[in-house]
């Protein structure tokens, strides 16, 4: 049985303060046996979040990183420095990266590789366009992205990898993907997965759905099959929301 893992995304949002504020108001987190979560939030919040998670049931992530672990690169942090931190994940490849800072499939790949080699576990963004989905383009384009995402990533690795299919349509619009559409998706990123690997190898991943999540229908997207959590955005922001995430995994 794969573990639920629900895993929030700060984006740029909040004060070190604020963000300490948050940790400090989670009370009666569930068991990582039940739902496995993680708050992933800016550079700047890492430090102080790290210390206090300790003493919860929630890990830490960043929601980026620079795939080489030093070098004349103003401004990047490094893999191998949140290591040294403590952090838990990292999300890679997010399709406002993707669209906003040039991210590629090429650099997904490299990202990928230097988590999985700094024992941090990696949350690979994949999605497709509102265009991409009309054209009836949208199951080969997510494929191509998982495909070349874990390029040079052993079997043995891949199994340690969660993959968040997050339809680009669906990021901070409002709209959602309908669980049949979302479940589809994340079917098919188990497939391609089985076809690189084994169906062993994919019966471990877990795969995120991420778009509009929120507590209201959070729970009918985790009954579906292929679905074992998601990557939330705004719905991460508040504590009672993240609880109430948690809440409706179980």
């Amino acid at each position: 049985m794969r573990t639920p893992f629900i895993a929030g995304n700060w984006k740029m949002n909040k004060t070190i303060s604020e963000g300490e504020q948050f940790l400090d108001s989670l009370k009666n987190l569930p068991a990582k046996e039940e739902v496995e979560s993680a708050i992933c939030a800016p550079f700047i919040h890492l430090p102080s979040l790290v210390e206090k998670a300790k003493v919860l049931n929630v890990g830490i992530g960043a929601e980026n990183a620079h795939e080489d672990d030093s070098g004349a690169f103003t401004g990047e942090v490094s893999v191998a420095m949140l290591q040294d931190l403590g952090v838990d994940y990292i999300i890679i490849g997010h399709s406002e990266r993707r669209e906003h800072f040039n991210e590629t499939d090429e650099t997904v790949n490299k990202k990928t590789l230097a988590t999985l080699k700094n024992n941090i576990v990696p949350i690979v963004c994949v999605g497709e366009t509102d265009a991409e989905r009309e054209e009836g383009k949208h199951i080969e384009r997510v494929e191509s992205q998982v495909e070349k995402a874990l390029l040079e990533v052993s079997a043995e690795d891949a199994e340690k990898v969660v993959i968040a299919y997050e339809p680009i349509w669906a990021i901070g619009t409002g709209k959602s993907a309908t669980s049949d559409d979302a479940n589809e998706m994340c079917g098919a990123v188990r497939k391609k997965i089985a076809s690189l690997y084994s169906d062993e190898v994919a019966d471990k991943v877990r795969v995120q759905y991420g778009g509009s999540v929120k507590p209201a229908n959070i729970k009918e997207y985790m009954e579906r099959e292929h679905i074992d959590g998601a990557l939330v955005g705004g719905a991460s922001l508040e504590a009672d929301s993240f609880l109430e995430l948690l809440e409706g995994v179980k």
